[in-house]
């Protein structure tokens, strides 16, 4: 017990206040001083529109990604919960997006979207009609990537979903099928009831996962373009790391930690009350 106190306290708790001691100091890397400033970083950020467009976009791509992530993957558990090679195989090659890099995916969507040498292009032109440009449109580049984030995670909550279904005792589906209940009844009234812990933490994964979302951005807009894909972890890394404003981007990472406790805390209370149901 005390080795595993001593890492959680070394590793965990100390860089946890540490960052929070930051976020109340003028804290700029490199200066000789770091005055204290109390709230004054909070009130800074709170001040700034580039802050609530970076908040926004941060819901934006949770909020969206996860409804049709969770939604795709339970359509596809549901559909490929079988043991046959033809389930497996279809299976195995939605879940590969999940095991490359986030990275990976980012520049190869970079590059497939280039209007100029991009795949999307070439086939386009080859069409008779205009280069495609959705990551430099303030339009169509959020919603690239939030469509890229549905693309890279949907294996991931189709693979949890199908090992919840296999849970389910088998005896609940003979007793619907003597009732005569078809297969969307079964559907309703058995699986999605019987999955409801194995949703609750596919959600929440990608809830927290969605409100860091960091490299997908990073690397295929790095934000723009003029900040229209703009996150909080795009934007505390920029002032933390670009501009030296360390104190800031503290300020931003304690924001974020209370949002993603605010929504954590929401949904596990919202499957509880369903639960108790």
């Amino acid at each position: 017990m005390a080795p595993s106190l001593m890492i959680l306290g070394v590793f965990v708790a100390f860089p946890t206040f540490q960052s929070f001691w930051y976020s109340l100091h003028d804290w700029t890397i490199g200066a000789a001083e770091q005055p204290w400033v109390g709230w004054g970083n909070y009130r800074h950020i709170a001040a700034d529109p580039r802050f609530w467009g970076a908040l926004l976009h941060t819901v934006e791509i949770t909020a969206v990604s996860v409804v049709f992530i969770v939604v795709i993957g339970m359509l596809l558990a549901t559909a490929l919960s079988g043991e046959g090679i033809g389930s497996r195989a279809i299976r195995s090659i939605f879940f590969f997006p999940t095991v490359v890099s986030l990275t990976a995916v980012g520049l190869a969507f970079r590059f497939l979207l280039d209007p100029d040498i991009g795949l999307a292009s070439g086939l386009a032109q080859g069409l008779g009609l205009q280069p495609i440009r959705l990551l430099s449109s303030t339009q169509w580049a959020l919603p690239t990537i939030i469509a890229v984030s549905v693309w890279k995670s949907v294996g991931f909550a189709m693979i949890v979903l199908v090992a919840g279904i296999k849970g389910i005792p088998r005896e609940l589906y003979e007793a619907a099928r003597i009732d005569g209940a078809g297969s969307v009844a079964i559907t309703r009234y058995v699986t999605i009831p019987a999955l409801r812990p194995t949703t609750m933490f596919v959600t929440l994964m990608l809830t927290i996962q969605s409100l860091q979302i960091f490299d997908l951005v990073y690397v295929m807009t790095a934000g723009g373009p003029l900040f229209s894909t703009d996150t909080l972890v795009t934007k505390l890394i920029r002032d933390g790391f670009v501009q030296f404003k360390a104190g800031e981007a503290a300020a931003i990472s304690w924001v974020l930690l209370l949002l993603i406790a605010i929504v954590t805390a929401i949904q596990l209370r919202y499957f509880r009350y369903n639960d108790a149901d």
